[in-house]
């Protein structure tokens, strides 16, 4: 049987003190937002602004598997769609302050991971967010030093690093550890694996001075430390049916949803199109995406990381709502989340709307739909 991942559980023990405990870490590098400067984005001629609004604004990672609001920045597919009412972005390092700017209004929408949607949703007891979208599946893997493990069952007995306790890649490797038979305790990550969590930041630093002997981490952090030495063993899609999962989705505060819907829909349009577009020109929008990485953090990646990580990220409008669900199913099997109610989570009617208008199949929502 393949194994599946599983998501949604609690943060560092560190956080329990201070957060709820089923708060969540998306897969990014901390827990800092900014502000980004929207003003190269120009507005067209004769425009008008949608719903009255002033502007829309958008959050997403500096994150490879958020490619599709990379590229669609990059590219001005939002500012196209929304017209006079102007795009403005923050840009986000991790999921909780992502939900916590979502449910302040400091953004509308924004591109993030399946354990901090499901946090967000779960903790306003369905009332805060609706996954409205499909962004990126894939770009995680498991990578090793190669003097010290050279198959998959020498992993037993070593560390291996993930970005943060309960965040999506701690649980997948925790699933995948169990489904080898062999025994970690979940909190402190002792047993016949050490659980490393460390902030994909310094993950390739600790790879290379050998404080750890791997890692189960999303791109471009696995292909860094290909780049240092070391060798993918495992990519998570193959454990997958079809070998796609859902690593980035797209939500809306539901306010924003019901008040402004076709501002929701010109920017799900943008986000349509930059995947389109991704997927016809790979190299140009491989290029675009790097670009506005540069553009937001002053330094883009370099083609020995770029190239390899970009290709194991699909890049499709579809949710992947079931495997969203095996993941909170997962989490709820180890003990390490009460059984969520996720009923409504998803709205696809508006995305379903413009996949129609460009001649696409609809997407489904596995019975996690608001009707």
């Amino acid at each position: 049987m393949p194994v599946h991942r599983s998501t949604l559980l609690r943060r560092g023990v560190a956080a329990l003190a201070a957060l709820p405990l089923l708060t969540l870490a998306a897969c990014g590098y901390g827990s800092d937002s900014s502000k980004s400067d929207s003003s190269k984005q120009k507005v067209a001629a004769g425009s008008s602004k949608i719903d009255g609004l002033d502007s829309v604004k958008i959050g997403y990672f500096g994150n490879l598997t958020h490619g599709t609001a990379l590229v669609a920045r990059q590219q001005g597919l939002f500012q196209k769609e929304l017209g006079a009412t102007k795009a403005d972005y923050a840009t986000f390092n991790a999921g909780p302050s992502e939900i916590e700017a979502l449910n302040s209004g400091s953004i509308d929408i924004g591109w993030i991971g399946p354990s901090p949607a499901i946090n967000g949703y779960t903790k306003s007891n369905g009332k805060s967010l609706r996954i409205i979208g499909g962004s990126a599946s894939g770009g995680v893997k498991l990578v090793v030093n190669p003097k010290k493990i050279t198959s998959l069952k020498d992993v037993k007995g070593k560390k291996i690093a993930t970005p943060q306790l309960g965040n999506t890649q701690d649980v997948a490797f925790l699933n995948w550890i169990a489904d080898q038979g062999w025994k970690v305790d979940a909190q402190s990550g002792k047993g016949d694996v050490t659980v490393v969590r460390t902030d994909n930041k310094i993950t390739p630093d600790a790879f290379k001075a050998g404080s750890i002997d791997g890692a189960w981490v999303p791109e471009p952090t696995a292909s860094k430390l290909v780049a240092e030495g070391g060798k993918a063993i495992l990519d998570e899609a193959s454990l997958w049916p079809g070998k796609k999962f859902v690593i980035t989705n797209i939500i809306v505060r539901q306010q924003f949803l019901a008040q402004h819907p076709k501002a929701v829909e010109a920017v799900l349009k943008a986000s349509v199109e930059a995947n389109k577009w991704i997927n016809a020109n790979p190299d140009q929008a491989k290029a675009a995406a790097n670009k506005q990485l540069e553009a937001d953090s002053g330094k883009a990646l370099k083609p020995k990381v770029l190239d390899p990580a970009w290709k194991s990220i699909q890049f499709t409008d579809d949710p992947l709502a079931a495997t969203l669900n095996t993941e909170a199913e997962h989490a709820v099997k180890a003990g390490l989340l009460a059984k969520p109610d996720l009923k409504g989570i998803y709205d696809l009617t508006i995305l379903n709307k413009v996949l129609k208008a460009e001649g696409q199949p609809a997407v489904d929502a596995a019975g996690l739909g608001t009707s």
